[in-house]
């Protein structure tokens, strides 16, 4: 176990830009915000408000998601408590939640790229996959993850989508 916990030191280190100020750093920052729940359940919220029926239907489900995600990764969290990568960029993100295994970000981030696959026009799942790894990656560039942090969290979020994709549509 050792070892693949040194492994992914290294991995993380090697993808890490949040201490080298340009274009790339600001790209991950921005990309590591962008996966925030408040910024999407404040966007399903207008979606919600202003959307149609359909548009109501799948902001309800995306959001619904979204919560049942949360709670699961925080039970995950405070089980294993894993201390984050050492870094300054994203105190808010280390002031409120100290653990990194694994990933909300990238659990929410997946989840919503596989809902968008099982329920979605096929130019949001378009949209939200490669916004997805986008994500990952800039969580782990910008410090605030190892590298298997968003694996896990990605497996989570891939996970819960498709549960709630079974469960509620009978999809398969």
């Amino acid at each position: 176990m050792n070892k693949i916990l040194e492994l992914d030191a290294r991995l993380t280190v090697s993808l890490r830009v949040a201490e080298n100020p340009g274009a790339l750093r600001t790209l991950a920052a921005i990309l590591a915000h962008s996966g925030d729940s408040w910024f999407w359940l404040l966007g399903l919220g207008v979606v919600w408000f202003l959307g149609n029926a359909y548009w109501k239907d799948l902001a309800v489900l995306f959001a619904a998601g979204i919560l049942v995600t949360a709670v699961i990764v925080m039970a995950i969290k405070f089980t294993v408590r894993r201390k984050r990568p050492v870094g300054e960029w994203g105190s808010i993100y280390r002031r409120t939640d100290p653990h990194s295994f694994p990933s909300g970000h990238a659990a929410r981030a997946i989840l919503l790229a596989v809902l968008a696959l099982g329920a979605g026009p096929a130019w949001l799942a378009a949209l939200l996959l490669p916004w997805s790894l986008a994500i990952m990656l800039a969580r782990v560039a910008m410090g605030l993850h190892y590298l298997s942090d968003v694996l896990a969290g990605a497996l989570v979020g891939a996970l819960v989508g498709l549960c709630i994709l079974i469960a509620l549509l009978g999809w398969v």
